[in-house]
């Protein structure tokens, strides 16, 4: 697709100074790069840019970022429309103790501003934001306010930047790879997201963060990020307006083929916005009934708790969570067998050159896994998509008994069917899809081949690749090497205590059996013996322990025993003895006289 420049218009880079004013709170000090006499904030409706440049939790920072987007209305007298601008802001504070020059109104412990640059080429914020960074931070290392000498040197470099662009995608400080690395396919579900123009809500507590992440994820759509000049308002539609078919293409370059294929995609056209850092005085725009799809980021929870009227799809930036609000979404957004396995392959190259100390460049200082290597196949995947889509609908007007070499030879069935049937059919109802069907050729699978990067059905290898992913993704080598070691100790305590109980039991039954024996060793000697007394004389026989007793009483008191301190008879001599021994009882010896 080719857009017509004829009324676009030419922007002046601008630098502006937010304040915190503890009694009115943020607002406008200085304009630089204006003309004399002259307020932009005013002619073009700026009144939310100190909100904006400000975000909410700024102050718990000694620095952060904010990314947004304005209006920039037409010029009186001059035949030019309404354009989006983009807006950063740093924002920094020192210690009012600090400051050479202190205003009376400075009552506060700290002063907290923002620097602005509004600028109309957000391909260059990468670069731009390391210098905001270093110009700001030496401003208020003057410790005054008043001298803007360095802001005045600094709007100066930025017009003479305006002629000189590089024709390629910029990087916005935080990488692919890390994307990659963090949300792995949920990656692909926010890019396919961005395709069906929902409302979709970044949330977290980093600003910058939140809008590095956005500008990212939108880069990813070839050409996107300089195609943005309607994203502002939801009323601006002149991309669709002055957009038509492309006359030809040049395969060898690569700007003429992708203009061939359609893109960019127009996603932020009529009824869409996008707001990098969105403060809560805009939330009237987004809930506006001319309001159908948007990409805003936020750092106040109350919009999350209002989440069911303001977000189809959140991103929670702290909790790396991706929350699908709409049932219908979620059915479109659901990967196929062919996404899951190229995003496999994605991920597996990130993760097999990850760098902890330098995350966004690969280990191996190779091309493959590298932020080159991930959007060149990204731009693969959208390239097929387009051509895929075209076939699908060339195959929809083939009819029954049509001469079968009109289809593609090397290409078997619907190849849509591999981006998800859902998806597809979803895609087709987007304002962004109209658009592109009606401005491209309907053969531009004669240039693209119409095959998934990774097509084809379900494999073993897929089910183990995603199993691996899984436990992956679950951490168990991390919180096994932790368990291990407890179910060790508890195995190593359980068998000592299983031990033990054996060994108890086992001394228990050999107690018993010793009792056993005893029981059975007595009930055989009180058998063998009262065997004995029956065949012995009766005097012989045995006698209970009271008659024992009695007996020896009766020795003792006859004088013939002389009891020891057992009360045992104490046998002395030996005549004793023998006068024991055969002394006989008086029955039997009456019996035998």
């Amino acid at each position: 697709m080719a857009e017509d420049g004829s009324k676009k218009s030419i922007f002046t880079p601008l630098v502006c100074v937010v304040d915190f004013h503890h009694q009115r709170g943020p607002e406008i000090e200085h304009w630089i790069g204006a003309p004399e006499g002259s307020d932009p904030g005013e002619q073009n409706d700026w009144g939310l840019i100190p909100y904006m440049a400000l975000p909410d939790g700024a102050h718990a920072s000694t620095e952060e970022f904010s990314y947004f987007s304005l209006v920039h209305k037409a010029s009186e007298g001059h035949d030019v429309e309404p354009i989006s601008v983009f807006g950063m802001s740093c924002c920094q504070q020192i210690a009012s103790s600090e400051l050479l020059y202190r205003p009376e109104d400075v009552t506060r412990s700290a002063v907290q501003k923002s620097v602005v640059v509004i600028t109309d080429k957000p391909q260059q914020f990468s670069a731009l934001r390391e210098k905001m960074s270093v110009v700001t931070m030496a401003w208020f290392a003057q410790k005054d306010f008043r001298d803007l000498e360095i802001l005045q040197r600094f709007q100066e470099s930025l017009l003479k930047q305006t002629g000189h662009e590089d024709d390629r995608d910029q990087y916005f400080g935080l990488s692919l790879r890390e994307i990659l690395h963090d949300y792995k396919w949920q990656a692909l579900v926010l890019f396919k997201a961005l395709l069906l123009q929902p409302k979709i809500l970044f949330f977290g507590s980093h600003c910058e963060r939140i809008c590095q992440v956005q500008f990212t994820l939108i880069s990813l759509v070839p050409g996107l990020i300089r195609a943005l000049r309607d994203c502002a308002d939801p009323q601006m539609d002149s991309y669709a307006e002055t957009l038509k078919q492309a006359d030809g293409v040049r395969t060898s370059d690569r700007g003429s083929l992708l203009a061939y294929m359609g893109l960019p995609l127009q996603i932020f056209g009529k009824g869409s916005i996008f707001g990098p850092y969105t403060p809560l005085q805009q939330l009237d725009m987004l809930a506006d009934y001319g309001t159908k799809s948007y990409i805003v980021g936020s750092t106040n929870s109350l919009l999350l708790q209002q989440k069911d009227r303001y977000a189809d799809l959140i991103l929670h930036l702290d909790e790396k969570s991706l929350s699908i609000m709409s049932p219908s979404l979620r059915q479109a957004l659901g990967l196929s067998t062919a996404d899951r396995r190229w995003m496999d392959f994605l991920t597996q190259s990130v993760n097999d050159t990850w760098d902890e100390s330098d995350p966004s460049r690969p280990k191996t200082h190779g091309y493959t896994g590298s932020e080159e290597f991930i959007r060149l196949q990204f731009e693969e995947y959208i390239l097929a998509l387009l051509s895929s889509t075209k076939y699908h609908k060339f195959l929809a007007r083939q009819k029954p008994g049509e001469d079968p070499r009109a289809l593609l030879a090397d290409v078997e069935g619907d190849p849509s069917n591999e981006f998800g049937s859902y998806f597809i059919e979803a895609w087709q109802e987007t304002e962004n899809h109209k658009l592109w069907d009606k401005c491209t050729d309907s053969h531009i699978f004669d240039i693209v081949e119409p095959r998934h990067p990774c097509a084809g059905g379900l494999t073993i290898e897929d089910v183990q690749r995603r199993l691996a992913a899984q436990v992956a993704e679950l951490h168990l080598d991390e919180r096994f090497a932790s368990t291990k070691e407890t179910v060790n100790k508890r195995l190593a305590d359980g068998q000592f205590r299983v031990t033990s109980a054996f060994n108890r039991v086992w001394s228990d039954i050999e107690v018993m059996r010793e009792a056993q024996r005893k029981r059975a060793e007595d009930s055989r000697n009180e058998k063998a013996t009262a065997t004995t007394d029956e065949n012995q004389p009766p005097w012989r026989k045995s006698v209970d322990a009271s008659t024992l007793v009695q007996q020896q009483q009766q020795q003792q008191q006859q004088g013939e025993l002389r009891p020891n301190e057992e009360g045992r008879p104490r046998v002395t001599t030996v005549s004793e003895l023998g006068k024991i021994n055969s002394q006989e009882p008086p029955s039997s010896r009456d019996e035998s006289t």
